[in-house]
């Protein structure tokens, strides 16, 4: 692997491994701070995805809304409580060039329920453009395409 994508490759990695632990361990108030400050958070199924239909389920157009939307989560929004454990595969670099790389990756996340039940909640994959001009890597997209059209209503939790 030639070092631009080597380099890219690890950068990225970094970035999601430490996005999802951020999630997992219940840090949904540094969640935002994974995106530049115009970036953009949307959830759509592979249907939608595949057909360039823009419905999603979550939409997330800065980080703004994204702070919004956790201040919700705390103060606002009534659901049972849950965390997730993601379980992500390798990162494919799909393009590096200065100062923007474009991955995929796959995941699962586990839903774990306040009385200890675990089921698998979603899987799909993830397909993101990260920007690394401010010296730190951030997200400037994260597209979450969900691999099925049923998703519990419960999706409250970023993915």
């Amino acid at each position: 692997m030639p070092d631009t994508l080597l380099a890219a490759n690890l950068t990225a990695s970094q970035l999601l491994a430490d996005y999802a632990a951020c999630i997992d361990a219940d840090g949904l108030e540094q969640w935002p701070d994974f995106f530049v400050d115009d970036g953009l958070y949307h959830v759509t199924t592979a249907f939608n995805h595949s057909r360039g239909l823009p419905a999603g389920i979550i939409h997330a157009d800065g980080k703004a809304m994204m702070q919004d939307r956790v201040t919700s989560l705390r103060r606002a929004n009534i659901y049972e409580p849950q965390r997730y454990r993601h379980v992500i595969s390798t990162v494919r670099v799909i393009q590096a060039k200065e100062n923007l790389i474009e991955t995929e990756a796959n995941f699962l996340v586990v839903r774990i329920m306040e009385s200890g039940k675990q089921d698998l909640f979603v899987c799909g994959r993830y397909l993101d453009r990260i920007t690394t001009a401010d010296g730190a890597a951030r997200y400037e997209k994260k597209l979450v395409v969900l691999d099925s059209e049923k998703v519990d209503t419960l999706l409250a939790i970023p993915l």
